[in-house]
Formats: structure tokens, C-alpha cells, sequence
């Protein structure tokens, strides 16, 4: 094998310092007032830029491995570990706010009119991550009415409109979920004992709270609404024409067919063989925690530098930034399954021969 392959490389020229580092120019120093922490706020917002590439790295690599006809068993373990990795760089994401804020208001006004138009809403792949994730566009708060993608040249707009019609990671968890074959398994079909435990779960505690001595009339009024019953919490499991009025409403996201598998591997998650399926679901609800914490560290942030002023880029600041918070979360569906759990004593047993045989080689043949 050539020697050349394997010829020296120097630290500096190998990560290109001198090109990175030659890449914070001040707009101040351009228009001869020298603002000191615009410094600060071009380093931050390049190192926010740099980690949204390699979680969007990260993201293109899961997903090509879920996008696979059989996901192999070791994928879903990568992926448990590569997720871990997008989680650990979000709260550098969050931490770094906190940098950021060494900046004081009117050390951020030293060079903001300097800014304008630019604003953070128009980083690419800050968008680009979000719909590789799966928020679709239907479901965002509009930027002053106009499409999130409208502040893009054509080609990164071509690029967003190209990622919405591909399928998103939520999509393809949905997918993967959907072809799980351990619903329907001989004689053990999770839905029909699911169902049966929830109605002697909730009987029996409907039961307890009326016999009590304890409570007031109104006290058992109020725990019997808290506990619900299978016209509430659990209507939408028990019924599958009910969960999809709630798809069609905008309500939900998730497939009946892979919220069921998810309860499953939620429920059944102490069975060995659902300990990585489990620790998939539970790192997809805790990126969306960490995306949901940073918009709201941002708009406090923006709200302790602005303010009630109106954004660089004409949003409405805080206001737009706070309810993107409330409203942009991906994986919302996963989190809505601890709604349905129940407790671990009221488990249906699985039948020894289905525990055997479970496993988590998803097919489309299995589907």
C-alpha cells in the first residue's frame, strides 16, 4: 500500500484554523464604531452553526439505516448511541445561551443596527434539521404569514421543499414501529388485553375512590375525573376510528398501529429484548425536550436583550420565538404514550412461548 496515503499532516492544516479563524468580520469595525462583543456574537452563532451540521450528520446516517426494508437489530442500537450524541451536543446548545448573555442589552445595541436583515431565521440548517426530524410545515407558526422557507435562494428552498416530501425520521420510526410483529402473536393479542386491563384497572379504582370514608362527595368528583375512564384518556387505543378523527384533526401525528407497538415496547420495556427499542423512543422524546428548552432559553434570552423590539428579520422577537416553543415539537405523540401506561402489577402476562419467540428484526414482510 502507498506510504503517501498515510503522509504527514500538520494540526493546523488539517482542521484549517486559519480559515476558520479568519472568519469573524466585524460589521462595526467596517463602519469605523468598534463594538466589542459583536465578537462574541459571530464566534456563538458560527459554533451553533458547526454543531447543527453534525447533528444533521447524525440524523442523515439514522435515518438512512431506518430507511432500509429490514432494520437490523445492531442499527437500532447505533442509532440509541448517535441520538445520545445529538442530545449531549443540545445541551452544549442550551449552555452556550448562557455564554451569549454575558452580552448586556445595551452592548447588544453597540451593533445591532448593523444587522439588519439578518436573523437567526434564516439558518438553513437549523431548518434543515427540524423537517429531517419531522416537523412538517403545516404544523409551524408562520413567519410574518409567509413560508419558513420563503428568506432561502432557490436552491436551499428547492432542498427544504425536497427533505418535506422525503420521508422524516418520525416518519420512518412510524414505519418501523408499524412493522413490529409482536401485536398479534398467536394466542396473545396485545389490544384485546390491553384493553381488559384498563377497564379492571379503572373499575377498580373507581371502586376504591366511591367506598372511601375519607374523601367529600366533591373530593371523589374530582379524583374520578382526574383517574378518566376509556372515554377519555384511553378512547383514542381503544378505539381505532377515534384515533384516526384525532390524526385528521391535526390531534395526532402517529399511525394507531405504531402508537400500539410503542405503548407495547413502553409497557414491555423490562423484557431484554425491548431494552433498545425502548431507549430509541425515550431518546427521540428527549432531543425534542432539549430542541423545546432551547426555544424557550432563546426567547428569554431575546426578551432580556430586545425587549418588546421587533426581531433583525421583522419577526415579532419574543413573541414569535415563545410560541414556536409551545408549538414546534416533533415527537409529541411519543410523549402522549405515558398517558396510557399502566401500572406494572396490572400487566397482562405474556404467554411464555410469545416472550420466546419476541424479537425486533422489523421486515416489510412482517408488516
Amino acid at each position: 500500500m502507498s506510504s503517501s496515503k498515510y503522509s504527514s499532516i500538520h494540526y493546523n492544516s488539517y482542521l484549517q484554523i486559519d480559515k476558520i479563524t479568519s472568519a469573524q468580520t466585524l460589521r462595526s469595525d467596517e463602519v469605523g464604531t468598534h463594538a466589542h462583543d459583536e465578537m462574541l456574537f459571530i464566534i456563538t452563532h458560527q459554533v451553533y452553526e458547526l454543531w447543527f451540521k453534525q447533528i444533521n450528520f447524525e440524523i442523515k446516517a439514522i435515518a438512512n439505516d431506518f430507511s432500509a426494508q429490514t432494520v437490523n437489530e445492531k442499527n437500532v442500537g447505533i442509532a440509541v448511541a448517535r441520538l445520545g450524541r445529538i442530545i449531549e451536543i443540545m445541551k452544549l446548545l442550551i449552555q452556550q445561551l448562557g455564554v451569549m448573555e454575558t452580552m448586556t442589552p445595551l452592548d447588544f445595541l453597540d451593533f445591532r443596527n448593523y444587522l439588519f436583515p439578518a436573523s437567526g431565521f434564516q439558518s438553513f440548517q437549523f431548518r434543515e434539521m427540524e423537517v429531517m426530524l419531522g416537523l412538517k410545515e403545516n404544523r409551524r407558526t408562520t413567519y410574518n404569514d409567509k413560508p419558513y422557507h420563503c428568506v432561502f435562494a432557490t436552491d436551499k428552498k428547492e432542498k427544504l421543499e425536497n427533505l418535506e416530501s422525503s420521508k422524516s425520521l418520525f416518519d420512518l420510526i412510524e414505519d418501523w414501529l408499524e412493522r413490529t410483529p409482536f401485536l398479534d402473536f398467536g394466542e396473545f393479542n396485545f389490544v384485546a388485553e390491553y384493553q381488559n386491563a384498563v377497564t379492571n384497572m379503572l373499575a377498580r379504582e373507581q371502586e376504591a375512590i366511591l367506598n372511601t370514608d375519607i374523601l367529600s362527595a366533591e373530593s371523589k368528583q374530582m379524583r374520578l375525573s382526574m383517574l378518566g375512564d376509556t372515554n377519555t384518556y384511553f378512547a383514542n387505543i381503544m378505539n381505532e376510528s377515534k384515533h384516526n378523527e384525532l390524526i385528521k384533526e391535526g390531534k395526532l401525528q402517529l399511525s394507531y398501529k405504531a402508537t400500539l407497538a410503542a405503548l407495547f415496547i413502553h409497557l414491555y420495556r423490562d423484557e431484554p429484548i425491548l431494552h433498545v427499542p425502548f431507549q430509541l423512543l425515550s431518546k427521540l422524546v428527549e432531543i425534542d425536550d432539549h430542541i423545546t428548552t432551547w426555544r424557550y432559553r432563546h426567547a428569554q434570552m431575546v426578551m432580556r436583550m430586545l425587549g418588546k423590539k421587533i426581531g433583525t428579520g421583522g419577526s415579532s422577537g419574543h413573541e414569535y420565538l415563545a410560541m414556536t416553543a409551545a408549538k414546534h415539537h416533533i415527537f409529541a405523540d411519543f410523549h402522549n404514550v405515558s398517558t396510557l401506561l399502566i401500572p406494572r402489577s396490572d400487566l397482562p402476562v405474556l404467554p411464555e412461548s410469545f416472550r420466546r419467540n419476541l424479537g425486533f428484526y422489523f421486515s416489510a414482510m412482517n408488516a
